[in-house]
């Protein structure tokens, strides 16, 4: 595989970062992760315009622009052969004096990889089980709307759901509100309402969630925010996850009991599908 390391393709093998480089050390930087596809990444800059707000509020500078990136990430993609996979861009504030303090970490690290694109049902969306991890996320966390490197309560919960033979985890707030996923965003339908946790739980504004509340509004389905219990999450005619890697996942069963299905499910996931396929 090549790699795009600090503004040079190389090999994997050569692609090199400092074992004092603060990502690794603190979890000091950000990531996106995009869904590729024709080769070109679908809804490129939607993640640009995460990645830098995640840089202003952090106060990393990302070193290029994002014209410059979108090139480099073409290019990247042609090299590799890769127009339909996934690509991971990572950004970290780079090498420093030792310590917590991010001064003299003036020459941040940039780097984007290739990686094979989930597997995919012929038809209709993946269908998920589901369990609940055990650690909580602190309701209305500033840092949880940015996709920073430090995510250790995820990949805790992912290892739960590894453990318990489910494919993803959910994550509960300190106030007691199913948030989101491990490594998505969550939906759940009553009726023919679809709704979704506000923001202010503490959850991450995934780029394919917008997509998906989009994709609401377009088929005219009544869309709302709103905090939700494990136990009014098991009562709902429906339950969904988004993410760029799979994009629309059905959830089947939530710590072992059973979900109900939702036509309006069908739907989504078919127009997301067709979104993507058409995005150039």
């Amino acid at each position: 595989m090549i790699v795009f390391l600090n503004g040079q393709f190389v090999p994997e093998e050569q692609a090199m970062v400092s074992v004092f480089d603060r990502a690794f050390l603190y979890g000091d930087g950000l990531f996106e992760t995009m869904r590729v596809i024709n080769g070109k990444p679908f809804r490129w800059w939607d993640h640009m315009e995460r990645l830098h707000k995640g840089g202003d509020f952090l106060g990393i500078k990302i070193p290029f622009g994002c014209k410059s990136l979108e090139k480099f990430a073409t290019e990247l993609i042609a090299q590799n052969k890769m127009p339909d996979a996934l690509m991971r861009l990572t950004v970290s504030r780079g090498v420093g004096p030792r310590g917590y303090s991010p001064k003299g970490a003036d020459k941040p690290t940039l780097v984007m990889t290739m990686h094979p694109a989930p597997l995919a049902p012929n038809s209709g969306p993946v269908r998920w089980k589901l369990v609940t991890g055990s650690l909580r996320l602190p309701a209305g966390d500033a840092l949880a709307q940015f996709k920073t490197a430090n995510k250790l309560a995820q990949v805790l919960a992912r290892a739960e759901a590894d453990a318990a033979g489910a494919d993803e985890a959910v994550l509960l707030n300190t106030d007691g509100h199913v948030v989101e996923g491990a490594s998505s965003n969550l939906f759940w339908i009553e009726g023919k309402t679809v709704f979704t946790p506000p923001l202010t739980d503490g959850l991450l504004a995934g780029v394919t969630r917008a997509v998906t509340i989009e994709i609401c509004q377009s088929l005219s389905l009544p869309l709302a925010e709103r905090a939700v219990t494990p136990e009014q999450l098991r009562r709902a005619d429906g339950v969904f996850l988004t993410l760029s890697s799979i994009g629309v996942a059905e959830a089947i069963a939530l710590d072992g009991a059973t979900l109900a299905t939702s036509l309006f499910l069908v739907e989504i996931h078919r127009a997301y599908e067709k979104l993507l396929l058409n995005s150039h």
